[in-house]
C-alpha cells in the first residue's frame, strides 16, 4: 500500500466526519460492547473504505466507527484481519496507518484468549 492510498482512505473518513481522533481501538472478539459507549458515533463500513481489507472472521463487523469516550475522540475498528485470513503484513497494519494518518497518537489492541488448560 502507497502514501497516495492512505490519502484516499483518510479523504473518505474525513468527508465522513472522522475528525482528529486521539485514541484507536483494536477490538477483539467479544469486545464489541465497548462501541455501545461511543458517543454521537459515525460508522464507516471496510467495503466502502478505499484500499481496506475485508473482515471475513465470524462476529467480526467490519467498520471503523468514531466518535467520544469519556471525552476523547476515538476511532475503533471493530473486526481486523488476520495472516490466516490469506492477508499479507501489509494488510493487516493498514488500517492502524490509515488511524495514524488520521492524527491517533494512541493505540490499544484488545483479544480475546483462552485454552482448554484450566491452570492458565
Amino acid at each position: 500500500m502507497t502514501k497516495k492510498q492512505v490519502d484516499e482512505s483518510v479523504e473518505y473518513l474525513h468527508k465522513r466526519g472522522f475528525d482528529k481522533p486521539e485514541i484507536g481501538i483494536v477490538l477483539g472478539t467479544g469486545l464489541g460492547k465497548l462501541t455501545e459507549e461511543i458517543e454521537n458515533p459515525v460508522e464507516a463500513h471496510y467495503n466502502h473504505i478505499p484500499y481496506f481489507p475485508l473482515a471475513t472472521v465470524e462476529f467480526h463487523s467490519g467498520k471503523l466507527i468514531y466518535g467520544t469516550i469519556s471525552g476523547k475522540k476515538v476511532v475503533v475498528m471493530q473486526g481486523r484481519f488476520h495472516l490466516y485470513e490469506g492477508y499479507d503484513f501489509i494488510d493487516v497494519t493498514y488500517p492502524i496507518r490509515v488511524m495514524h494518518a488520521l492524527g491517533v497518537q494512541k493505540l490499544f489492541v484488545s483479544n480475546a484468549a483462552g485454552a482448554i488448560n484450566l491452570s492458565f
